[in-house]
């Protein structure tokens, strides 16, 4: 992580800056494999902030097994990024070496396994494990409802919102490893701290099994309309956004930091710091990622100036520098 002063581009993010070789080639064999795989495919409209470049590859895997026997093909290869909805990320403007996984629809169901368990795709939304829950009559969830994203992403970086982590409800999860075998990890393995996980970067969840308590679907209901009531009056949500910027630093809130700094309304290129919630980066139009991280470096060098608190990011920054 950059410490205040220091340039954002001698970061090179989670994924390393090599390239792939032998040109439009696939990667591995792909008889008998189902899914989808792109070269050089773009990657801004499958993020939130609707910028960056494109993937060396972008497979599609038509189901768990599609995707087991191609990473057991590509056997550790090239680096692999597994993609939900891109609510936290910032996909760097040089694009994203290796193999970004994206797991759509046979990744996205939701079910009750339990009396108060519910087990769900990685590809699944967090209102989706919401409301399922909601309807078995299981509390304990209705935080999910304000985490943007999907399932596997907020349990690779234990995600939480109004109180809550996944840390508190998670019971294990599936996993595929690098090599394309799939292992179940109790929650306990997973090494949890706040918005961290100890899963090695080209590890895939692909399922998660939740733990909650009996309760009332009214009740249940009626906290979840809360939670995205407040969503609604104080985050941007209508906008090109990511989702929180910054983790809230041990006993305070890193808007607080952002607001007291000066930095609301702070405009870079064409990103800008949210008037309506100063932890929101925003495109307003033609931003590069480029403009965002640089934003966003920019205010965490006037936050460290005004307050000595050095803000870490919460939003993943990958790929390669344009």
């Amino acid at each position: 992580m950059n410490q205040p002063g220091e340039n954002s581009h001698y970061d090179d993010g989670m994924a390393p800056t090599c390239s792939v070789e032998g040109g439009a080639d696939a990667p591995v064999p792909m008889e008998g494999i189902r899914g989808d795989l792109t070269a050089d495919a773009p990657l801004a409209k499958l993020v939130w902030f609707k910028s960056g470049g494109a993937a060396d590859w972008l497979f599609e895997p038509a189901d768990l097994d599609d995707l087991k026997t191609f990473l057991d093909r590509l056997d550790g290869k090239l680096p692999v990024m597994a993609l939900g909805l891109g609510s936290n990320l910032i996909i760097r403007d040089g694009g994203v070496p290796g193999v970004v996984v994206r797991l759509g629809k046979p990744f996205a169901g939701v079910e009750a396994t339990g009396e108060t368990e519910i087990t769900c795709g990685a590809g699944a939304p967090g209102i989706l494990a919401a409301s399922t829950a909601r309807d078995a009559g299981i509390a304990g969830m209705e935080f999910l409802r304000g985490i943007p994203g999907t399932v596997g992403g907020f349990v690779r970086m234990n995600g939480g919102a109004y109180g809550r982590e996944v840390a508190d409800i998670l019971v294990d999860c599936d996993v595929i490893l690098p090599g394309g075998r799939l292992v179940t990890l109790p929650v306990a393995e997973l090494g949890y701290s706040y918005r961290h996980s100890k899963l090695p970067d080209s590890a895939i969840v692909v399922a998660a099994r939740f733990e909650g308590t009996p309760g009332d679907p009214e009740k249940i209901g009626a906290e979840m309309d809360r939670i995205a009531e407040e969503r609604e009056n104080s985050q941007p949500l209508r906008t090109k956004t990511g989702g929180s910027t910054f983790k809230n630093p041990e006993g305070g809130k890193a808007w607080k930091l952002v607001d007291a700094a000066g930095c609301r309304g702070m405009e870079h290129g064409g990103a800008k710091v949210s008037d309506k919630h100063t932890n929101f980066l925003i495109n307003t139009g033609e931003a590069t990622s480029t403009d965002i991280e640089e934003l966003g470096e920019l205010v965490r060098r006037k936050v460290y100036a005004d307050s000595g608190v050095t803000l870490e990011w919460e939003i993943q920054r990958v790929g390669r520098p344009a």
